[in-house]
């Protein structure tokens, strides 16, 4: 049970939000770095998040966010470079109570019942959120008696999020927090999430589901290769991409032909169904109507998260990494 507290610590109450200045800053990094051996996990980043926000991270496998994470709720040290958490040390922060986390890797115990896990992390906060709307809030009043060894994933993450929430965080910490959820109820804990959000608490949430962060966040830091290459809304990175895309029907398709339309970074078949990602959309569709091909159903669409993420990221080779400021 001593690393379970560990992974899932708890929170203070919060009191009603004041003035956005009389409240401390929730994360601050100072050029941070973190290396493992010859490894730079974080390369100089700074990041500052204000109180009340709901700030995604997102990034490729091994860009560093796990280890950012770390870093914020104590688990780490920086190797260089200051990081501070509602202006404390994060080992502080944590201990005050102020924060909570539901961390990918945490599990539960077996032979143990929903309700009275929860009750047990409550009794170790200093002030804990009443235990009826722990439950609530968290989906699980119909669960509180059943045991965890019996619980599906989706509502093993339910229980996870309920243990981080307990405490009534002014601070939380969500890592791939619909993971093993479906689709409706992803919906549901993202409207129960923007609930604790306009109680003035600050959200960072690591996610590979992009959708999410476009639909959920505020703000959305990209981390990619231990630094910061896009920071600012989802508009903003989205309309710093010069993708477009290019989407028709079509019986017959030539892939060799419709990759060397003007323009075009990449082509995606399905079926008798075509997805053009290009840098010139208008070269893109005249040329495709020029042609022979035969097009159903032509839709040209504005930059998405997707596209942007891709190109930011390096995984859209055609296109120059480009920093995004808010």
């Amino acid at each position: 049970m001593t690393s379970l507290m560990t992974a899932q610590p708890v929170g203070r109450a919060s009191s009603a939000p004041g003035p956005a200045a009389a409240r401390p800053t929730a994360v601050r990094f100072d050029r941070v770095s973190r290396r493992y051996g010859a490894t730079t996990a974080l390369d100089a980043v700074d990041l500052e998040i204000a109180p009340g926000e709901t700030v995604a991270l997102l990034g490729p496998n091994g860009a560093g966010k796990s280890t950012a994470i770390g870093l914020m709720l104590g688990l780490l040290d920086p190797s260089e470079g200051r990081v501070r958490v509602l202006d404390e040390e994060p080992h502080a922060a944590v201990r005050s109570g102020a924060i909570g986390a539901m961390l990918q890797e945490s599990g539960l115990p077996i032979f143990a019942r929903v309700g009275e896990l929860i009750e047990l992390v409550r009794r170790l906060s200093p002030r804990p959120m009443p235990i009826e709307q722990v439950l609530a809030r968290a989906g699980l009043t119909k669960l509180a008696d059943r045991a965890t060894e019996s619980l599906s994933g989706g509502e093993t993450q339910r229980v996870r999020f309920a243990m981080a929430i307990a405490g009534d965080p002014d601070l939380l910490f969500l890592d791939e927090p619909t993971v093993a959820m479906d689709v409706e109820t992803r919906r549901s804990f993202w409207a129960d999430m923007r609930a604790f959000a306009a109680e003035g608490r600050t959200i960072l949430f690591a996610t590979h589901y992009l959708e999410e962060a476009d639909q959920v966040a505020d703000r959305i830091v990209v981390l990619d290769q231990g630094r910061i290459v896009a920071d600012g809304t989802a508009a903003s990175i989205k309309n710093a991409s010069s993708r477009r895309r290019v989407r028709f029907r079509s019986a017959v398709l030539d892939r060799v032909f419709l990759a060397g339309l003007p323009g075009a970074a990449s082509v995606d078949i399905a079926g008798d169904r075509v997805d053009i990602v290009t840098a010139d959309s208008d070269a893109t569709a005249r040329a495709l109507l020029r042609s022979d091909v035969e097009v159903h159903d032509l839709e040209i669409t504005g930059p998405d998260l997707e596209a942007a993420f891709l190109a930011l990221t390096g995984g859209d080779t055609a296109n120059t990494t480009q920093e995004v400021t808010r």
